[in-house]
């Protein structure tokens, strides 16, 4: 059985998250992910890696977590979850609290995509230097996974250090919502099997990916096991793809490589174009797991 999400970045003048999620949980969908981007500078030094034009929603999309807190507050099953957040914009300390807080009101629903992100300069408006941004993130992860867990959680390293504190609420999954992650490197897997609980890469599209900057699905989904048994890891990872399109072949392929959720990507626009296109999307996700 496979599940089926939905992604879509929730701007100003896109469907508003409370329709679009009571939408997704009414057609059977079992998760909605929207995405983060504090803000854009407009310098634009830094090239969008999807394409020459950065697209106008990045700029307008809305915080992902008050934005969520909206899709949990109108559904009752339907999971909500990043794709992704910005591990190096937020204080690991703040979003721990973010975090579990809405997992509690969501009683337990939550599900956390991670990444470090590309854009140069907007990690350095929140004072992180591009080089560190997998120190960062790996710093503020174990910070973070010590909050949800402790009763007095301490921690001490290069980029975050604390005394022992008290944080409330604690997440209602054990241990913290599943953290899922967004990147494709060489280094993907050892990360993974430290501090996430799967992976979540974007889709790409094979016609269109070049050869040297294709990702390889079944050798990452491979790569993740290894490095997740080599590490002692309990249980088996999970394996997300974001950003699917409209193909029933391709769901097919993804969910015989080994992804346990595939989670279609939406444009950012109205209800009259958004609605037609999730039924679609519904029809695929049942005929799939019929």
């Amino acid at each position: 059985m496979t599940d089926f999400g939905l992604l879509m970045f929730p701007t100003d003048y896109s469907v508003q998250p409370a329709e679009l999620a009571r939408a997704a949980e009414q057609r059977g969908f079992e998760s909605l992910f929207f995405p983060e981007h504090t803000h854009i500078p407009t310098s634009r030094l830094s090239p969008w890696p999807g394409g020459a034009e950065l697209p106008r929603e990045y700029s307008h999309t809305h915080d992902p977590y008050v934005a969520l807190s909206v899709a949990a507050a109108v559904t009752s099953t339907l999971k909500v979850g990043t794709g992704i957040t910005l591990i190096t914009e937020r204080d690991p300390i703040t979003l721990a609290k973010q975090a579990a807080s809405l997992d509690f009101v969501s009683d337990g629903r939550l599900l956390l995509g991670i990444g470090a992100g590309w854009n140069v300069e907007e990690m350095a408006n929140h004072g992180v230097a591009f080089k560190d941004r997998w120190a960062v993130l790996r710093e503020r992860m174990l910070a973070m996974r010590a909050i949800w867990s402790e009763e007095a959680a301490e921690f001490h390293g290069r980029f975050v250090d604390f005394e022992p504190l008290w944080s409330y609420p604690k997440p209602v999954q054990a241990g913290g919502p599943k953290v899922l992650m967004g990147a494709s490197s060489k280094w993907t897997w050892d990360r993974i099997a430290e501090y996430a609980d799967g992976w979540m890469p974007i889709h790409q599209n094979p016609a269109r990916a070049s050869a040297q900057g294709a990702v390889d699905y079944a050798a990452g989904i491979e790569a993740t096991r290894s490095a997740w048994s080599q590490a002692g890891r309990s249980g088996d990872p999970d394996f997300s793809i974001f950003g699917v399109g409209p193909d029933a072949a391709r769901v097919s392929q993804l969910a015989e490589m080994g992804f346990n959720r595939v989670i279609f990507g939406l444009p950012s626009a109205d209800a009259d174009t958004i609605m037609p296109l999730l039924d679609r999307l519904a029809d695929i996700g049942f005929q799939h797991n019929s």
